[in-house]
């Protein structure tokens, strides 16, 4: 009996060494999953009529928020019109914030850097961006982007970024549409990416749009 007793507490010792050691590198909340800044996020809102709105950013793997414009303070209360200009003053809603890393780098693009114009116009073009945004995208990121001769590309979607950061409206949009470019200069001329799979923004209703980029 006592040996069956001594088996027995072995064996419970041996359990918690083992799940103390199980890896648990695969949670989304790891302290030493890597850390990226998402940068200049614009949110582009067009609803049928003018209306009064309250914009929340969540963090559901952890994240923080660096910059904002207008101020943010506990969420955007504004008043947008049908043209999409905000409190008469603006034209989209800018943000900028650090999350843990769990975008894909699988799918994408290698575009040389003389190329990067004409691939971003015509890229977000066919989404569904309008010649205002794709403008304010390319005279903003175009310049920046000269260190290399050749870039990879990786669009990240909604359903990719809704698990980093999701937007919360108090008047829900009936479509919304996210596109983030993860963006990283190589000089390699030979590197083969799986082509990505394309999501379009339907631009029906009270609809609301979004680009920004990862470096």
């Amino acid at each position: 009996m006592r040996n069956v007793k001594f088996i027995i507490f072995m064996a419970v010792l041996l359990s918690i060494y083992f799940s103390s050691c199980k890896d648990n590198s695969t949670n989304p909340n790891d302290d030493d999953k890597d850390t990226v800044t998402v940068y200049k996020p614009n949110l582009y809102l067009y609803p049928k009529e003018s209306i009064n709105i309250s914009v929340k950013i969540s963090f559901p793997l952890g994240g923080e928020l660096i910059e904002s414009i207008p101020d943010y303070n506990n969420g955007w209360s504004v008043t947008i019109d049908t043209n999409g200009v905000i409190d008469n003053y603006y034209n989209y809603l800018f943000y900028e914030y650090k999350v843990p890393d769990y975008h894909q780098t699988q799918r994408g693009w290698l575009i040389s850097k003389s190329d990067l114009y004409p691939f971003f116009e015509e890229n977000m073009s066919s989404v569904g961006f309008n010649e205002n945004e794709i403008k304010d995208f390319t005279d903003y990121w175009i310049p920046l982007l000269n260190e290399f001769p050749y870039y990879k590309v990786y669009p990240q979607f909604r359903s990719t970024l809704d698990k980093m950061t999701e937007i919360l409206f108090s008047v829900e949009p009936n479509n919304f549409y996210r596109l983030q470019y993860l963006i990283r200069g190589t000089n390699e001329d030979d590197i083969e990416l799986e082509e990505p799979k394309i999501e379009y923004a339907i631009k029906d209703g009270f609809y609301v749009l979004e680009w920004g980029v990862v470096l």
